[in-house]
């Protein structure tokens, strides 16, 4: 059955492609990014950004409902995929300005400080199979501006706490890669 018939054309991520890695995340190919996260799913490379205020907090935004994967659940802050060439820095840049309005000169320490895979599967839609970075910065400016078509909310939140005490926080539903990523964090 082709792609066309089966109604996978028209899902936007038909047209975009990941990049598959190994367990290492050393690149291997460029794959469609729907097969990637249909099936049992392709190991490809992603990131999550967590973003913070000074005095704390952590940025938790929801994924819009129309998100295939996830709809609705929590993020901490952005998570996404670099293409072919990009950086996951680079990409973390390019998604806080395309998703919330965050810009470069409202943070300067945007750092790399874990990696790890995980697969996780959702309902019956799809399946995450990634090595994701996790990337961190402070703004020093907290004005946003956030896509409604990516973001359907935000709350600032005591990141301490809500490591410490996740069941106090129950309202939230949270992307597997993000509880994965506060899980590990020694911070």
């Amino acid at each position: 059955m082709s792609s066309e018939s089966d109604g996978r054309a028209a899902h936007p991520n038909a047209g975009q492609d990941v990049v598959a890695v190994d367990a290492d995340d050393t690149e291997l190919e460029q794959v469609n990014r729907l097969d990637a996260h249909t099936g049992d799913g392709i190991r490809h490379r992603a990131f999550t950004s967590l973003v913070f205020d000074g005095d704390g907090n952590i940025l938790l935004a929801q994924r819009a409902p129309g998100k295939r994967l996830w709809g609705t659940y929590w993020d901490g802050t952005v998570a996404s995929h670099p293409v072919a060439g990009q950086s996951q820095a680079d990409a973390t840049r390019q998604r806080l300005e395309e998703e919330l309005g965050i810009t470069p000169d409202q943070y300067d320490d945007l750092e790399r400080t874990d990696r790890f895979e995980y697969k996780r599967y959702f309902e019956n839609e799809g399946v995450e199979h990634e090595v994701c970075a996790v990337l961190k910065l402070t703004l020093t400016d907290r004005s946003l501006d956030p896509d409604e078509s990516e973001v359907a909310g935000l709350a600032w939140v005591p990141y301490d706490r809500l490591r410490e005490h996740p069941e106090w926080y129950r309202q939230f539903r949270l992307c597997p890669w993000f509880e994965i990523a506060m899980r590990r964090d020694d911070a």
